[in-house]
């Protein structure tokens, strides 16, 4: 009898966690989806920019929400999310929104290892493969260096200076050969350890307005030089 208990309990434990399993939406398919669906299609003459992200570009509305107001951009960043993530999701909240250009500020979070390991080609290849999605349809790609970090509060320890230095290089050869416009935030904001300077971030890794304000007029350049490809290309 205690042997058919501890069955029934355990078949019941299994039952819940493949539940829960069935109902995970790992790459927060659900988070625009509402959002996306009341978008208006957009017009021949509308400049749409995406900005496709994680907790950077998410914080980015969140604290300067007026560089996005009276704009054709549409935020598109969840924090904490990895490539891999931003790939699955890629259709829905950038190539169907049908924009002319997307900016791709990701990385940092799987070198964090926040969805577990990841290697710069792990990276570098889901960077390649959104690129190569929004080429396919007639969109534009700004990349994004990513922003410099000398360690992460929730995760300390990880020495992620070196890698994002090379994975920036990466990323920069890339889109030179991709014909894709490579937007350089980290030039402008590393201090001496290749971290985010504390003028610019209360934690290390996120930008506060102070550093919004340097990638503003640096992206805006990045954009323009995109939607220029756009039209030439038309």
């Amino acid at each position: 009898m205690k042997n058919l208990k501890r069955f029934i309990i355990l078949l019941a434990l299994m039952c819940a966690f493949a539940a829960m399993a069935e109902g995970q939406d790992w790459a927060n398919l659900n988070r625009f989806r509402e959002e996306n669906a009341a978008l208006p299609a957009p017009r021949t003459c509308d400049d749409r920019v995406v900005f496709m992200g994680n907790s950077i570009t998410q914080g980015w509305i969140k604290q300067v929400p007026e560089f996005f107001a009276g704009r054709q951009y549409i935020n598109r960043g969840i924090g904490g999310q990895t490539t891999p993530q931003m790939l699955i999701r890629f259709r829905q909240d950038v190539i169907h929104l049908r924009p002319k250009v997307v900016v791709i500020l990701a990385g940092i979070n799987d070198i964090a290892g926040n969805t577990g390991p990841s290697t710069l080609e792990m990276i570098e290849d889901n960077l390649r493969s959104m690129t190569e999605l929004a080429q396919a349809n007639g969109i534009q790609v700004v990349l994004c260096s990513v922003l410099p970090a000398f360690d992460f509060p929730w995760r300390p320890g990880q020495e992620p200076a070196a890698k994002v230095v090379e994975l920036n290089k990466r990323i920069q050869a890339y889109a030179s050969t991709k014909g894709a416009v490579y937007c350089d935030f980290f030039t402008a904001m590393a201090d001496e350890r290749n971290g985010l300077p504390g003028e610019l971030s209360k934690d290390g890794v996120h930008p506060n307005r102070a550093g919004y304000d340097i990638m503003a007029p640096l992206v805006e350049k990045a954009i323009a030089r995109a939607l220029l490809m756009w039209k030439s290309e038309r």
